[in-house]
């Protein structure tokens, strides 16, 4: 314990050990956590990077409720519902120009830096440059997705790093990425604006047809934002809220621990009631999730307990209960946590949606940009229906789960649109 202390855990050694090292300089957890996620960009392209949006909770053990804040993109003014259903589309298609929204993740980074920072952010970019510009083993798991994607994205500007001599890399084999280095290192010296203003903003207007125009990307994506809570097990758990799908998480539990379940998570009864609880909300979120301000109903809505009570009186001991069934999605997402020795805790989760993205890159950057706008759908008058400036539906789902006002427990997952199931069943078997 102590100030230079802390904790870093994240789908990457080298992405932790940088976020270690940064709290050992006297970083914050946000510092580290941001540290965390840039190396995570250069050396797991095939999960993050700063194409992409970013969602945080944050317990600042100085305040006694957390922070959260919203870094997902919006849709571009290019393009309209109307113009896509004139080319024939009935949905946007999911890898493709007009799935690509204005990424969040680097306002993110300046919002969580300059409220939260105790180094300058390019102290806190470093490592991640270096590793770029130095190079990295190729993981097991990097080699699966590069050789999965290559057909997809081997002709696009940015692809040349990942694949040297225009072949996917083995295990073990070495990368560097240094148009992404030079992408990194103008975040460090001047800010968003060589992001979304320089050449790869550019090239984001490029990568979607025009669908995305400098005007919205002059236009901040980071919003500090009330986060979302109910009190379970004898705590009180806290998400994002919608355009996040982090709701279903808590309603699922608060359904689950009201149906008088059994205290063996191995009994069978334990889990029947835990699966009828979530299908009870999650055939729900395509109508739900959504930019609040298309919203039907809001967060206190979907989280009032008069409805997660009715949905619990639906649902059977002994048999499954008819529910509509979703659509499934995929997804590729890098979730990661950090405590410092100060007691502040994050739960950041950052994302490309589809492993690589859309497939299309921002120019020869280096930056790959994410498909969030598959999130969206082309039926008129519908809560997710395309609209310039407003935000898609959203998997990402970080909890942040606070006792007595003390952080209790930080917890998320990567998984797509399965992320709430996976996040209750764990905490119904650690809490319940």
């Amino acid at each position: 314990t102590g100030p230079d202390q802390g904790i870093a855990v994240s789908p990457h050694w080298m992405a932790s050990q940088a976020g270690v090292e940064l709290m050992r300089a006297g970083g914050s957890a946000v510092d580290a956590a941001i540290a965390v996620d840039a190396v995570l960009a250069v050396v797991a392209p095939d999960t993050c990077g700063p194409g992409g949006d970013l969602f945080a909770i944050i317990h600042d053990p100085s305040h006694h409720t957390p922070v959260a804040l919203n870094a997902s993109g919006r849709g571009g003014s290019g393009v309209t519902a109307d113009n896509l259903r004139d080319k024939g589309l009935g949905d946007i298609p999911y890898r493709s120009p007009w799935s690509i929204t204005v990424p969040g993740c680097v306002d993110g980074w300046e919002a969580l830096s300059e409220r939260y920072g105790r180094l300058p952010l390019a102290r806190v970019l470093t490592r991640a440059i270096d590793i770029a510009r130095t190079g990295f083993e190729v993981s097991e798991e990097l080699a699966h997705s590069l050789d999965r994607v290559h057909s997809m994205v081997a002709d696009q500007p940015s692809a040349s790093s990942l694949y040297p001599n225009s072949e996917p890399p083995p295990s073990g084999s070495t990368l560097r990425r240094l148009a992404l280095a030079e992408v990194l290192e103008g975040i460090a010296t001047a800010g968003r604006e060589a992001f979304y203003g320089g050449e790869v903003g550019a090239g984001i207007e490029a990568a979607s047809q025009g669908a995305i125009r400098p005007d919205d990307l002059a236009q901040g994506q980071a919003d500090w934002i009330a986060p979302a809570s109910l009190d379970l097990f004898g705590r009180t758990a806290w998400t994002i809220p919608p355009n996040s799908q982090g709701y279903l998480t808590l309603a699922t539990l608060w359904i689950f621990s009201h149906l008088d379940p059994p205290n063996d998570p191995n009994d069978p009864l334990f889990q029947h009631l835990l699966v009828e609880a979530y299908r009870s909300v999650a055939w729900e979120r395509e109508d739900t999730v959504s930019d609040p301000s298309a919203a039907d109903l809001d967060v206190a809505e979907l989280l009032d307990t008069s409805r997660l009570a009715d949905r619990a009186n639906r649902i059977s001991r002994d048999r499954a209960t008819r529910w509509p069934m979703p659509k499934p999605t995929v997804g590729g997402t890098a979730y990661m946590t950090v405590l410092d020795g100060n007691g502040m805790g994050v739960s950041f989760i950052q994302s490309n949606f589809a492993g690589i993205g859309s497939g299309l890159s921002a120019g020869a950057s280096g930056v790959w940009l994410h498909n969030r706008g598959a999130g969206f759908n082309l039926i008129p008058g519908h809560a997710n229906e395309y609209a310039p400036h407003k935000r898609p539906l959203h998997t990402l789902s970080p909890t942040l789960w606070t006792k007595d006002e003390s952080l209790d427990l930080l917890l998320g997952t990567r998984g797509g649109d399965q992320q709430p199931q996976y996040l209750a069943q764990f905490a119904a078997t650690h809490f319940h």
